[in-house]
């Protein structure tokens, strides 16, 4: 059996591993496909890169020390944020997008109500 502080290291380790791969994937999608599957990401590849980046930053926070409630309302809020600035902005733009970005922002809307409601029950 692991301990518990080694255990507790690793998943640490873990969390900020993911969180920098998911801010590399937000920043240079492009550079993280050429390094990790030997091609460069074009197209409707990028944007959803950068959706699998905030979801892998989303699952370092969750990892982290911290609620997991935090790290999923840090995803529903970003990936509305992201799918607003890709309908408005972007070339891209199918059917359910906006339908998504509108679930995510529900989504966001109520997971940050339930974490004002757990921190104010922890005070």
């Amino acid at each position: 059996m692991v301990p518990i502080s080694a255990m507790n290291k690793v998943l640490v380790f873990a969390a900020i591993a993911e969180a920098v791969t998911g801010l590399a994937l937000l920043i240079v999608p492009s550079l993280v496909g050429q390094l990790l599957l030997g091609q460069q990401l074009a197209g409707v590849a990028i944007p959803v890169a950068r959706v699998t980046g905030i979801a892998l930053v989303a699952l370092g926070i969750s990892c982290w020390p911290a609620k997991p409630l935090i790290g999923m309302f840090a995803y529903s809020s970003v990936v509305t944020l992201y799918f607003s600035y890709v309908g408005f902005v972007g070339e891209f733009s199918g059917v359910l997008l906006w339908p998504a970005a509108v679930v995510h922002a529900i989504l966001s809307f109520l997971l940050g109500r339930a974490l004002l409601a757990a921190e104010a029950r922890s005070k």
